[in-house]
């Protein structure tokens, strides 16, 4: 009998460390078996029905891009995977309301083409809230894509509030019809970072212009600033590449979203009193990569004042790292008559609207 209680005492150990290691080995296998890329090249629908069929020529027309950080930036929010503490949303409540706050600021901006980054439907961390259809609702006038690029299994981490399943895409409205819309896959790390993080890619979306040619509108989320140089680089000449077969055919080119790079080159050292060393990241955006014929546009009505992105390790004041990864990129046949960056104190997102006004010559 003692001999057998013995034999129990030791095998009760073995039996709960057999069983961690077989449920680790189950979630690895789900996490593998639930990864895939989505193809290159796939067509996106075109959802509503805009009033105008064609952009006029000399007219001038406002674009706004705008990361909305999946309705969960409150000021107080801090983000796990940016040194925070955070997972999810504060409530699904708040979540509802950032949207909505978001779309107000939008519709009083007036603009005839936005461009949205990190809108979520069905994820855990923004508590299965349908963000793209809310704002499809609210702008019902206006044609629209998603391009889907974050489709991740549900991720355990952090084990006192676990990420999640996540879902959430770009999402492109104008208010001249879209006639067709590409999802253009981009180049992602190989490393198992693979499996939860963003399925890069940009969308390209055409629009008629009077004069037989097209208004190409290109809304991208590239990776996360200076992780990997030499990944970051192929993903811009992939962009680039494309944009520049697009003007050769005489179209114009807008490309807008947030490009996770120190847009100006120079806004961490603007906005910031000094940079801490964990803040070196924030590579500069690397402009010898444009081609020619395209300006990537620094010259904001406000000058150098106002930030595109805060860091979310911590809550919201005048001492967060901030800077500008947010910003547009358009053709040499096209006028920027204004551009600016939209000073919402990041109230419901950790980003801020970029606006621009431009003319197709």
């Amino acid at each position: 009998m003692k001999k057998s209680r013995k034999s129990l005492i030791w095998k009760i150990p073995l039996i709960i460390i057999a069983s961690l290691i077989a449920v680790v080995l189950i979630y690895a296998a789900y996490v593998l078996l639930s990864y895939n890329r989505i193809e290159d090249n796939k067509p996106v629908d075109v959802v509503g029905t805009a009033e105008n069929d064609t952009i006029k020529l000399g007219k001038e027309y406002t674009a706004v891009t705008y990361n909305i950080g999946f309705g969960a930036y409150t000021p107080d929010f801090t983000f796990f995977m940016d040194g925070g503490t955070q997972s999810w949303a504060k409530s699904k409540e708040s979540v509802i309301n950032c949207i909505d706050k978001d779309t107000e600021l939008l519709k009083n901006l007036e603009p005839d083409i936005i461009l949205i980054q990190e809108a979520d439907f069905n994820s855990t961390r923004s508590y299965h809230v349908d963000e793209v259809q809310q704002i499809r609702s609210a702008f019902g006038d206006m044609s629209s894509t998603l391009a889907v690029n974050y489709h991740s299994p549900f991720l355990f981490y952090p084990f006192y509030q676990p990420h999640g399943s996540s879902n959430a895409g770009m999402l492109t409205m104008s208010n001249t019809k879209i006639n067709s819309c590409i999802r253009r896959s981009l180049p992602i790390s190989e490393s198992f970072s693979k499996f939860i993080d963003l399925d890069r890619c940009f969308s390209v979306n055409r629009i008629n212009v009077e004069n037989g040619k097209e208004l190409v509108v290109i809304n991208v989320h590239t990776s996360a600033y200076g992780a990997n140089g030499d990944l970051q680089k192929q993903q811009l000449n992939k962009l680039f590449g494309d944009m520049k077969k697009e003007y050769e055919k005489g179209n114009y080119v807008i490309c807008a979203g947030d490009f996770n790079h120190d847009f100006t080159g120079n806004s961490k050292e603007i906005f910031n009193s000094t940079v801490p060393e964990e803040y070196l990241w924030a590579a500069a955006f690397p402009d010898d990569l444009i081609p020619d014929h395209f300006t990537k546009l620094t010259d904001y009505k406000s000058g150098m004042t106002i930030p595109s992105c805060r860091n979310c390790d911590k809550p919201y004041n005048d001492e967060c790292f901030t800077l500008t990864v947010d910003g547009f990129i358009i053709s040499d046949n096209i006028e920027n008559t204004y551009l600016d960056i939209i000073d919402t104190g990041f109230s419901y997102s950790d980003h801020n609207p970029v606006e621009l006004k431009f003319r197709l010559k």
